[in-house]
């Protein structure tokens, strides 16, 4: 029986404060890289970095089955990855965190279509109040709908983030999960490492050298992949899952504190109003009583 003590909690908002920060950090990075190059370069140095510290967890529990259920979430993983960070070229930081915790709601409406499980009254309700509050997000430019590009790749990379859930369902019966998410690290630095040669220019290698951008990277890196996937890992591990993923979707409240504080992203009351309808149906998802036949899968959203 799973404990719920306070440490392990604060634990998961740790994890939802760095990642949160993480939005401010891409923005910063990909003046120097484009999303693919950033993104994989920063991925194979987790997956390196994890290999390094689970060197005798790998060796005895590395193989074929593994393997694939690694790649699978990689593949899913990368791309909304690589869609998100193509997203927050043209929007802000604030606008990037609130549209990929749609994730959430988005979930149990994929589930009904793998599983034939049925969203609750509650899962409507989410979604409907979701789509209303990235209504009152479009309406605050000039045109009369002005979700921006960047906005609609940044909800596309939230679906592949919820099909990734999804995966991880099927993959984490009877397998070690640290052991696949090294395999996924590498994975999904591959996918958008194969992106950048095809689509994107060769970075100059002296764009790399300003400390600023390897302080960036070693965010990314040792913080917002290494660490915030342990702390999960443990975190959920002695959390109901339910309070669990709701504590993880903290994320996109403090992305949203981080853009106004450090990136400067204006609050307007009817980007506050719209945030929070978004952020009103994240809670109601998370909190909404499960169906007997639901399983917990929201409790392994894995960030990387």
């Amino acid at each position: 029986m799973r404990t719920s003590t306070p440490p392990y909690k604060l634990m998961l908002i740790v994890a939802a404060a760095l990642w949160g920060g993480s939005f401010v950090i891409l923005k910063g990075a990909l003046d120097v890289l484009p999303p693919s190059w950033l993104l994989g370069i920063r991925f194979v140095l987790s997956g390196l970095l994890m290999t390094l510290v689970l060197w005798h967890r790998l060796s005895a529990r590395l193989d074929r089955s593994h393997v694939v259920a690694g790649i699978a979430l990689g593949v899913s993983g990368g791309l909304g990855y690589l869609i998100q960070n193509l997203g927050l070229v043209d929007t802000t930081p604030g606008h990037n965190a609130f549209l990929t915790a749609t994730y959430c709601v988005m979930v149990p409406f994929l589930h009904w279509v793998v599983a034939r499980v049925r969203p609750s009254a509650a899962n409507v309700v989410a979604a409907g109040m979701a789509l209303a509050g990235v209504g009152m997000l479009s309406l605050g430019g000039a045109e009369p709908f002005s979700l921006r590009w960047g906005d609609w790749m940044t909800i596309v990379g939230a679906f592949w983030f919820a099909v990734q859930i999804e995966v991880m369902v099927a993959a984490a019966r009877g397998r070690d999960v640290l052991t696949m998410t090294v395999v996924e690290f590498y994975v999904m630095g591959l996918v958008c490492l194969v992106y950048g040669v095809v689509a994107q220019p060769l970075p100059s290698l002296s764009t790399l050298g300003g400390v600023d951008f390897w302080l960036q990277m070693g965010y990314l890196v040792v913080l917002s992949s290494c660490v915030c996937t342990v702390i999960q890992n443990v975190g959920q591990a002695h959390v109901p899952p339910a309070q669990a993923s709701l504590l993880l979707s903290l994320e996109s409240v403090f992305g949203v504190a981080f853009s106004v504080l450090i990136y400067g992203e204006p609050l307007t009351l009817q980007l506050a109003l719209g945030f929070s309808m978004v952020f009103g149906a994240i809670l109601l998802s998370e909190l909404a009583p499960a169906r007997a036949s639901r399983p917990e899968f929201l409790r392994v959203r894995d960030k990387a």
